[in-house]
């Protein structure tokens, strides 16, 4: 799965540790989150989108493979 959290993340002036902290993980979830290595629990992907206020489909691109 695809994401624009890094782009959103910088648009807005935030680092990852910033983010990390809001979201109680670790600098380096949000590092593999950004490079498409982890993907986010659901749990996760909604505290993402409220955290930014934006829909989960905004910021993650699921692809049908």
């Amino acid at each position: 799965m695809q994401n624009r959290l890094e782009a959103i993340r910088k648009a807005r002036g935030i680092t990852q540790e910033e983010l990390a902290t809001a979201l109680e993980v670790s600098r380096q979830t949000i590092g593999s989150l950004e490079k498409g290595r982890y993907n986010p629990s659901i749990l996760l992907a909604f505290k993402i989108a409220r955290y930014f206020g934006l829909s989960i489909e905004e910021i993650f691109i699921y692809e049908e493979e």
